[in-house]
C-alpha cells in the first residue's frame, strides 16, 4: 500500500478525531450524569491522542529492502543471557549462535552461575560469563546487570544480544552488520518471532504490527529501538553511553552532595555564632568553598578538579578546627592541674576550697564544644562529595539500569547522544513464546511496568538531546500502556445506560453520528492501511481485554520510582507453567464479564417495557456486543494446552 495513502488516511483520522471529540467537549457532554460523561471524554481524549500519535509513526514508515553488503574483518561477540532456563534450551541456543556465518565469539551469561552450564559451554567451545565477587551483596539490576558485567569481560566491536530461547539463523550477521559501515548508527534491530504459535495466536504473543508497521514507522523518525533481544548493538556506541551516563550522575551527585553539605555547615555555622574561638570563621570558610565548587561545576569545571579543591580547603579547615580544640583542652586540663597541686598543698581546714576543682570540671564537661561538632560536619560533607559509585559493584553501567526492562531506556539514552538505529524487517531469529496465561500476563506485566518506569524517570519529552520527532515516538509506546484506565471507561459506560438509562451524551442526535462513525471508521481504515495484510485484531482485542494488567502495571511502576517500592523481576517460564486456575487469573475480566451481559438483560427489559429510548439502546448493544467481543479472547487464552499438546491432537 502506498504511503501516501496511508498518510492521507491517517490525516482525515486526526481531523475527524479533532472534529469528533472537540466537539463533545464543547457542545454534547451531559453534565447533569458528570460522573460518567466527564470519564468518557476523557476516554476518548485518550484515543484521539493515542490515534494521532499512530498516525504520526506511520508519516515516515520506511521499508529498508535489501540490506547494505557486510564489511569483512568486523570483530563480534554473540551474547545469549540466561538466568534460569533449563540448560538443553540454553545449550541449543548456544550452539545455534556458535554455527553463524560470520566470524564471531559466543558467549553465554549465566546469572545463575550453574557449574554445569560452564562445563557444557567449555566443553563445546562456547565462552562463559557469570558474575564475579564484586557484585556480591550490590545491586544486580537483572538482564542489564548480566549484560553490563559481560561487556567488562569481552572485547568485540559489535554485540549481537539474544536471549535464551531465541535460535538464530546462520545468516543472521550478514543480514545486519552492513548498516554499520554508516558511522553513526549504534543498533540494529530485527523482529521477534516465535515458532510455538499455533495459527490462531491465542495469546497474542506474535506482533505483527508491532514488529512491522510500528517499527518501521518509529525507524523513519530515527526512532526504532532495541527490544532485549534479536538486536545488533555497536560496543563504542554502548561504552560511550556509560561514560557519560557515569560523568553525569556524578555531576549531579556531587552538586547535590555540596548543597547539602552546605546546609550542614550553615546550621553548624549558626550553633558557633556565639563562639570567640574562630569556629565560626573556618566554618565561614568551608560554606564559601563549597559554594564556589557548585559554581565552577556549573560554569563547566571538571568534577575531578572541583572536588580536589573543596576536599583540600574542607581538610584545611578540619585540621584549624581540630587543632583549635586540642589547645583549649590542653588548657583547660592545664587549669585542674594547677588545682590539684594548690589543693595537695593546702592544711585539710582549707578543704573546702576543693570547689574550684569540681567548678574546673563542670566547666570542661558542660563546654559547647562546637568546633568538635563542626568537624563531624564537615568530615560529613568530605565523605559526602567523591566520585566513587560505591554502591555498584562496577562503576560504568553501558546498559541502563534504571527500569526492570533495559532495552527501551538505553535506545533512548543512545538516540540522545546522537546515535541512529536501524529496524531491519526480516525474521532472522526464532524464540519460544509463554504457553499458558499465567506466563503471558507476567510477561505483559513486565513490559508495561519497565515501560512506565522509564516513562516516569526519564520521559522522552524532557531527556535532553532527542528529536521532536523521537521524543513523540517513544511517548507514544508509553501511552499506550495508560489504555487500560480509559477500557474501564469503555466497558462500565453501556452498562450504566442499561440500568440506569442515563447518557453521558446530551442525545445521539444526527451531529454525534455525522462525527463519530467517520472518526471510527477511518481509524479502522488507518490500521487495516498500515498493517498492509498482517492480522491486527487480537492485538486490538488484549489492548482491552487486559485492562488489569495495564492498570496494575501503571499503579505499581509509580509505587515503584516514587515511593521504593520493590517490583521484583521474574524470567518469562520457557515451558508451560502448569496450576493456576484461569477463572481466579481473570475474575476482574469475568465480572466485568458477567456485569455486561446482565445489565444488556436489564437493558433488553426495560426496552420492551418502553422505559429506554430504541436508538440508545440500539446503540449500547452495539458497543456491549464488541466489549464482550473483545473479552472473548481470553476464553480461548484460558483453554489453551500449548502448542506441544495442541501438535500432538493434529
Amino acid at each position: 500500500m502506498s504511503l501516501f495513502w496511508i498518510r492521507l488516511v491517517g490525516a482525515l483520522a486526526v481531523f475527524a478525531g479533532v472534529n469528533y471529540v472537540g466537539w463533545r467537549w464543547v457542545a454534547s457532554l451531559n453534565w447533569e450524569a458528570w460522573w460518567i460523561a466527564v470519564p468518557l471524554i476523557l476516554a476518548e481524549t485518550y484515543s484521539l491522542i493515542d490515534v494521532t500519535l499512530f498516525a504520526l509513526t506511520m508519516w515516515r514508515l520506511k521499508d529498508r529492502g535489501e540490506p547494505p553488503p557486510t564489511p569483512p574483518g568486523l570483530t563480534v561477540d554473540v551474547f545469549i543471557t540466561t538466568y534460569n532456563e533449563p540448560i538443553d534450551l540454553v545449550m541449543e541456543t548456544a550452539l545455534a549462535a556458535k554455527a553463524i556465518g560470520y566470524p564471531h565469539t559466543t558467549w553465554v551469561l549465566d546469572d545463575g552461575s550453574r557449574p554445569e552450564l560452564r562445563g557444557l559451554a567449555e566443553e563445546n567451545g562456547v565462552g562463559y560469563v557469570s558474575r564475579g565477587a564484586e557484585w556480591a551483596g550490590m545491586p544486580r539490576h537483572a538482564k542489564a546487570g548480566n549484560l553490563n558485567n559481560a561487556l567488562h569481560e569481552t572485547q568485540g566491536e559489535f554485540l549481537l544480544i539474544l536471549d535464551a530461547d531465541q535460535i538464530p539463523d546462520p545468516r543472521i550477521l550478514d543480514r545486519t552488520l552492513g548498516y554499520f559501515t554508516a558511522r553513526k548508527v549504534a543498533l540494529v534491530q530485527t523482529p521477534q518471532w516465535f515458532f510455538n504459535v499455533p495459527e490462531k495466536d491465542p495469546l497474542g504473543s506474535q506482533a505483527p504490527l508491532f514488529y512491522g508497521p510500528i517499527q518501521q514507522g518509529k525507524d523513519g523518525w530515527n526512532a526504532a529501538f532495541f527490544c532485549g533481544s534479536n538486536a545488533i548493538l555497536r560496543r563504542e556506541a554502548l561504552m560511550q553511553l556509560g561514560l557519560v551516563g557515569y560523568v553525569r550522575e556524578t555531576h549531579a551527585r556531587v552538586v547535590k552532595a555540596l548543597e547539602a553539605g552546605r546546609g550542614v555547615v550553615r546550621r553548624a555555622l549558626r550553633r558557633a555564632e556565639a563562639q570567640a574561638d574562630g569556629a565560626g570563621e573556618l566554618l565561614r570558610v568551608v560554606d564559601r568553598a563549597l559554594r564556589a565548587g557548585r559554581d565552577q561545576l556549573g560554569s563547566g569545571a571538571s568534577v575531578a578538579a572541583v572536588t580536589f579543591l573543596v576536599q583540600n580547603q574542607v581538610e584545611a579547615a578540619v585540621k584549624s578546627l581540630v587543632a583549635a580544640d586540642v589547645q583549649a583542652l590542653a588548657a583547660d586540663l592545664a587549669e585542674i592541674e594547677a588545682l590539684e597541686r594548690e589543693l595537695n598543698g593546702t592544711p585539710d581546714d582549707r578543704l573546702a576550697e576543693v570547689a574550684p576543682i569540681d567548678a574546673a570540671v563542670e566547666r570542661l564537661s558542660a563546654r559547647d564544644w562546637s568546633p568538635l561538632g563542626a568537624l563531624e560536619s564537615v568530615q560529613a560533607v568530605l565523605d559526602s562529595v567523591t566520585v566513587e559509585r560505591r554502591g555498584e559493584a562496577q562503576p560504568i553501567m553501558p546498559l541502563s539500569t534504571i527500569s526492570v526492562t533495559e532495552d527501551m531506556s538505553t535506545s533512548m539514552r543512545l538516540h540522545a547522544m546522537g546515535w541512529r538505529s536501524v529496524y531491519h524487517h526480516e525474521i532472522l531469529a526464532k524464540g519460544l513464546a509463554p504457553e499458558d496465561l499465567k506466563t503471558m500476563l507476567t510477561q505483559r506485566l513486565r513490559w508495561a511496568q519497565g515501560t512506565i518506569q522509564v516513562m516516569l524517570r526519564e520521559s522522552p519529552l524532557r531527556l535532553p538531546g532527542l528529536s521532536l520527532g523521537q521524543r513523540l515516538m517513544y511517548f507514544a509506546t508509553m501511552w499506550s500502556y495508560l489504555a487500560g484506565f480509559a477500557a474501564v471507561v469503555y466497558l462500565a459506560a453501556p452498562a450504566v445506560f442499561f440500568v440506569l438509562g442515563i447518557l453521558p451524551v446530551q442525545s445521539l442526535s444526527s451531529d454525534f453520528f455525522a462525527r463519530f462513525v467517520p472518526f471510527m471508521a477511518l481509524n479502522q481504515l488507518l490500521f487495516i492501511l498500515a498493517a498492509r495484510g498482517a492480522a491486527t485484531w487480537r492485538g486490538q482485542q488484549y489492548s482491552l481485554a487486559l485492562f488489569p494488567t495495564w492498570i496494575k502495571a501503571c499503579t505499581t511502576a509509580a509505587a515503584n520510582v516514587w515511593f521504593g517500592r520493590p517490583l521484583g523481576f521474574a524470567v518469562t517460564p520457557k515451558a508451560r507453567q502448569e496450576g493456576g486456575d484461569a477463572l481466579l487469573i481473570l475474575r476482574p475480566q469475568a465480572v466485568v464479564a458477567a456485569i455486561l451481559v446482565l445489565a444488556g438483560a436489564v437493558g433488553a427489559a426495560r426496552l420492551l417495557a418502553g422505559q429506554a429510548e430504541p436508538l440508545g439502546t440500539l446503540v449500547n448493544m452495539v458497543w456491549m456486543a464488541y466489549d464482550l467481543l473483545a473479552l472473548s479472547v481470553l476464553v480461548g487464552a484460558a483453554r489453551y494446552k500449548g502448542f506441544e499438546q495442541q501438535r500432538g491432537t493434529e
